[in-house]
């Protein structure tokens, strides 16, 4: 699992553990399988004996093409060497609709995984209901959340984490695979349902998302009316349970 210490990486991780398989979390800091995307390093020993690789990797920084499009060609020529059968590629729904740095390396990503030829799957996710939190509780701290005109459709991550070890599990799709949130809503309808739920004072301020990056964002260009997997826990149901100690945790630090 590259990226295992992530949000989704620990989620499969654990699943896949609790489903008997044997599983390793591997990433930069990890102690005992420390790999570096960007230079290749460790990575021949990170796939080792592997039938299966997980690429959950992330960066947003400026560096992002070089850790997720040059990446990957160094994560699947490391596997072909090893011979791993099943390269599974996560990624987001909706990435190639968005005009934006970030969206497009995930973009480009896809497509070097899709045309190396190795046996892949890719699997689509919206955002996860634990990052919204977490994006609301940082802001909140300034007693205002910026709620742009947006709609999204975040799922918790246990559930996306369930449909990545399910492709894990199965035979390479070759095709993507996406897995998106029961809702889907307006910013300011999760930002007030973050309101509630965690009982923060904060006011809710509309902000202006200009060109085409605001225009796609308005036209749900990140969620998927007809997913492959659909969550079942909506962002209010997850708050008021688990998701609302983590919520008011981020808030309180």
């Amino acid at each position: 699992m590259i990226g295992g210490s992530g949000t989704l990486g620990r989620g499969v991780v654990a699943e896949l553990l609790r489903r008997g398989h044997e599983a390793r979390g591997v990433g930069r800091s990890s102690a005992e399988y420390s790999v570096d995307l960007r230079t290749g390093r460790g990575l021949a020993q990170a796939v080792e004996g592997c039938d299966v690789v997980v690429d959950a990797s992330n960066d947003i920084s400026k560096e992002a093409a070089q850790t997720l499009v040059e990446g990957s060609k160094r994560l699947l020529a490391a596997e072909t060497a090893a011979g791993v059968r099943h390269h599974v590629c996560v990624s987001i729904v909706g990435c190639e609709k968005i005009p934006f740095g970030y969206y497009r390396v995930k973009t480009d990503q896809e497509r070097v995984v899709a045309a190396d030829g190795f046996p892949f799957s890719i699997v689509r996710s919206t955002q996860f209901h634990e990052l919204l939190a977490m994006f609301f509780g940082l802001v909140a701290r300034y007693r205002v959340i910026p709620v742009p005109r947006a709609r999204l459709q975040s799922i918790a991550s246990v559930e996306a984490a369930r449909a990545v070890a399910d492709v894990a599990e199965g035979e390479p799709l070759r095709r993507r695979l996406s897995v998106a949130g029961p809702v889907i809503d307006d910013v300011r309808r999760f930002a007030e349902s973050w309101r509630h739920g965690t009982g923060r004072r904060v006011a809710l301020l509309p902000i202006p998302l200009p060109g085409a990056f605001g225009a796609a964002l308005r036209d749900g260009a990140l969620t998927d009316a007809q997913p492959d997997v659909r969550g079942m826990i909506p962002f209010d149901e997850w708050l008021s349970s688990a998701g609302a100690a983590a919520a008011s945790a981020v808030t309180a630090s």
